[in-house]
């Protein structure tokens, strides 16, 4: 049987939390949660259907729960640009964030609407570039913004010569690469923050290895069946073995961005880290690169035309 665990969140009422990814597996679980603690969720998604069918779901979990769908499509710069505009406008402060969304090893090279590594643009460059926009409102919240990153970032390293894989695309190590960014920025977003006084926290987490939408069927990516990895990964789970759940894999990032320290990192606590209950971690050593995370943040900069403060 699949394990499941408790993680009390505290009141959140009043509260704005933003979550990416928000339409389905773990994210949709973040969503729920944090409604259920009274946050009001922005749930920006690529797909408005399957968010309008993401927040029945949370409501009919949650009744009265307060959720706002917006159109954001993180492979897009133009996209993310759009959704910041829209929510400064609005001017209200958001309290909580979590850099959740991902896209995995498509098996040919796909790029992104500004010609990036479709998962180095997706999962780093977007989120980087939406945290960046929406600042003013993250600074006036005093918020925690929590960046997932992946099991696969315990081992790897930045592709310096060929950040977007145009040479020798490995789906992979390209997937690990972009994971090991998120990390990266999660921290250098802790340090940047402290430095210059943006009144933010920034961490860190990883949801352990799940049965999600990530290695199944995405035709979109190239991918027109369930992999073996994933097929694997569901027995596992369903027997309760090594790895976790949807349900348990969400708890790291929401323990990280409601009572997670500054600069800290978040994943399950069974030997390798592939399930069990949420708690405090060690960096794997790609994370404790400072100078790679300070050149990261200068790139990303440079590519995405977004500069933070």
């Amino acid at each position: 049987m699949p394990r499941t665990y408790d993680l009390a969140l505290p009141d959140l009422t009043g509260r704005r939390a933003l979550v990416t990814g928000a339409s389905d597996g773990m994210g949709l679980g973040m969503a729920a949660s944090l409604a259920g603690a009274g946050t009001e969720v922005l749930m920006p998604v690529r797909n408005r259907a399957k968010g309008e069918a993401a927040a029945a779901k949370v409501r009919a979990q949650v009744p009265g729960a307060r959720l706002v769908l917006h159109d954001l499509d993180l492979s897009s710069l133009d996209s993310v640009a759009a959704l910041g505009e829209t929510l400064l406008a609005e001017g209200e402060p958001i309290h909580l964030m979590i850099n959740n969304a991902g896209v995995m090893t498509p098996p040919e090279r796909q790029t992104t609407a500004d010609g990036h590594e479709l998962q180095l643009g997706t999962n780093h460059l977007g989120h980087f570039a939406l945290t960046g926009r929406l600042l003013p409102l993250l600074r006036a919240g005093s918020a925690r913004v929590t960046s997932q990153t992946s099991v696969a970032a315990r081992s790897g390293t930045m592709n310096w010569d060929d950040l977007d894989w145009e040479r020798s695309y490995d789906g992979m190590r390209a997937y690990r690469q972009s994971k090991i960014a998120c990390g990266l920025f999660g921290l250098e977003l802790s340090r940047r923050s402290a430095a210059a006084g943006w009144g933010i926290t920034s961490n860190i987490s990883h949801p352990g290895v799940a049965p999600t939408s990530l290695l199944a069927a995405r035709p979109e990516l190239g991918r027109s069946d369930d992999t073996t990895s994933v097929k694997v990964i569901r027995w596992l789970s369903a027997h309760g073995l090594l790895v976790g759940t949807p349900e348990t894999a969400k708890l790291p990032a929401l323990m990280a961005v409601t009572t997670g320290d500054d600069g800290g990192y978040y994943g399950p606590q069974w030997p390798g880290n592939a399930g069990g209950p949420p708690g405090p971690q060690k960096l794997w050593a790609p994370l404790r690169r400072d100078d790679d995370a300070a050149r990261l943040w200068e790139v990303s900069e440079e590519l995405t035309g977004v500069r933070f403060g």
